[in-house]
């Protein structure tokens, strides 16, 4: 039984890793889970500079997932490096890693910083506020989200991934857009901007006022765009957004994607991603499928 996939030339031993920001760089969790039963481990959002992230309260609980607006709080590209790539060495994994910004200048400095680093592929967070352009996200704007993408892959020594926003009028644009940039793989989705208010307090549940909104809630539209994407590029599609068991996950490897990352499951059920891995392997074997690469966008 094959559970392989090939993502940009690069092989990972089954179609199952984690989703930037629910996972750290999997120190918190190898306690619970084995990375190197894991295709590949995605870090953590990871900034040319140290990042505060927002003010508190950044996280809330919703009917059917949460809110976070954490801000992409990170240690800064230095202490990656020293830190978080030595320790995910250790494992029979990939490393995949999250890069954020502010300017393309910034995404520009990380992935340079990361030429020569012994990581497998790059995944670009595009749902960051472009500063220079009054905060509209890099991911909001063809245009931009196109520009930004080949930036980054004339610097780029490790195939690139694209992750791309859902609060967009069309994702199958969005998903042309960053394939004509030169993007190798494309990632969705990303949260959807949500909000919460404690009607006892009479405020946000959040100090940011809005937050993206992820788990089980999003999964229909997650799924749903998922496979638009699919039908509109060419090139491979990781796919997110609420998957919390196998089942779940199949229905994005259904739709197209080849492979999924599985995130704010994470929080509540540490083995959530090992338990995926043996769930898909499990349906396999109930349906007779020999090749994990059978199921890929097997629902036209």
């Amino acid at each position: 039984m094959n559970l392989s996939v090939d993502l940009a030339g690069v092989t990972l031993k089954n179609p199952v890793m984690t989703a930037s920001g629910t996972f750290g760089s999997g120190q918190e969790y190898s306690e619970f889970v084995d990375l190197s039963c894991l295709g590949a481990v995605v870090t953590k959002g990871v900034a040319n500079v140290p990042w505060p992230g927002n003010p508190v309260p950044r996280i809330a609980e919703t009917y059917g997932g949460m809110i976070n607006a954490i801000g992409l709080q990170n240690p800064g590209i230095d202490v990656f490096v020293k830190r978080d790539i030595p320790f995910l060495r250790q494992y029979d994994t990939r490393i995949i890693v999250n890069v954020c910004g502010k300017t393309t200048e910034d995404y520009v400095e990380v992935v340079e910083r990361l030429a020569d680093e012994p990581v497998d592929m790059l995944e670009i967070n595009i749902s960051c506020p472009n500063v220079k352009e009054g905060g509209i996200a890099f991911g909001q704007d063809t245009k931009a989200a196109e520009a930004i993408t080949r930036a980054v892959k004339e610097k780029a020594a490790q195939p690139v991934i694209m992750k791309l926003s859902p609060n967009v009028t069309d994702i199958g644009e969005m998903a042309k857009a960053v394939e004509a940039g030169g993007a190798d793989v494309i990632s969705l989705i990303n949260t959807i901007t949500g909000m919460k208010i404690d009607i006892h307090k009479r405020t946000f549940a959040v100090a940011n006022k809005t937050g993206g909104l992820s788990g089980p809630a999003v999964k229909p539209a997650a799924v749903r765009m998922v496979y638009q994407a699919a039908q509109a590029v060419k090139v491979p599609v990781i796919g997110m957004g609420g998957i919390l068991c196998a089942e779940d996950a199949l229905e994005f490897i259904l739709a197209g994607a080849s492979a999924v990352a599985v995130g704010t499951a994470n929080f509540h059920n540490p083995y959530a991603t090992s338990e995926v891995v043996d769930g898909i392997r499990a349906y396999m074997e109930r349906y007779g499928i020999e090749d994990i690469r059978e199921l890929i966008g097997a629902v036209r």
